[in-house]
């Protein structure tokens, strides 16, 4: 499916055993529920094909990477049920990309927000440029960071996704992620796509076998998560309905 029709879509492409998938949406390549849907998916059918060893993840264009979930949906929200449902969307997804056997590389050429950052988190290895700097503005439209906390504190520790969830209006520097470990390498935008291509290269030649068990090592002890997220999910669905979200998600839409 094209990345650039209204609803959003997604693009996987193939180079000898490297996948590349792309996703897109036209406001700022946020996710709308079947957008993660098809994500997800994606993710999981690449896990089980034979003839993929790496899984480079990207967003369309040269902006945003990604701003998170929906506000046209979160507007559309009308019980908790309903919430619970699209914030599992994120649960669903982080954990596709952790149970994943194949590693997954983030390739970040701008900006990301809320949800954003939980898929970059959720990549083992991310090459970003300065222009990608990361903010966490749940808490002011009403909720928080709950279904990607686990995610991103693994990445970054709990003292630094604290300072980002807490300064909701305040974006963090790309060499700032970097520092903390949220990006392993920043690149030129203009070189950031050669240097992704040739590591996935160089991994891609590596012993698939010692790749996949890596993979597991590298997630020991997020086992939890198969519950965890969905916990989180139900305490999102829940606030997203307050009338304190309701009011600044109507604002920050204007």
């Amino acid at each position: 499916m094209s990345a650039e029709n209204l609803n959003g879509g997604l693009e996987t492409s193939f180079q000898n055993t490297i996948a590349t998938v792309q996703f897109g949406h036209p406001a700022s390549n946020s996710f709308p529920r079947a957008l993660l849907n098809q994500l997800t998916t994606e993710i999981n059918s690449l896990s089980r094909d034979e003839n993929v060893s790496v899984i480079i993840l990207k967003s369309e264009g040269n902006r945003a990477f990604c701003s998170g979930a929906s506000f046209d949906e979160l507007l559309q929200v009308e019980n908790e049920e309903q919430g619970t449902e699209f914030f599992s969307g994120f649960a669903h997804l982080l954990n596709a990309m952790r149970n994943c056997n194949k590693l997954i590389i983030g390739r970040v050429q701008g900006k990301a927000v809320g949800g954003g950052v939980g898929i970059i988190s959720a990549c083992d290895y991310v090459f970003a440029t300065p222009e990608s700097a990361i903010k966490l503005s749940e808490l002011a439209i009403g909720i928080g960071p709950f279904v990607i906390e686990p995610a991103v504190s693994r990445k970054i520790g709990k003292t630094a996704m604290t300072q980002m969830t807490l300064a909701p209006h305040e974006w963090k520097s790309a060499e700032w992620a970097f520092e903390k470990g949220l990006y392993s390498a920043l690149s030129d935008s203009t070189n950031l796509d050669q240097e992704v291509e040739i590591f996935a290269q160089k991994l891609s030649s590596y012993n698939p076998e010692a790749l996949f068990e890596m993979k597991k090592i590298i997630w020991e002890g997020t086992e939890q998560w198969e519950s965890l997220l969905f916990e989180r999910a139900t305490i999102t669905g829940k606030l997203v309905l307050s009338d304190f979200s309701r009011n600044a998600l109507l604002q920050f839409k204007k």
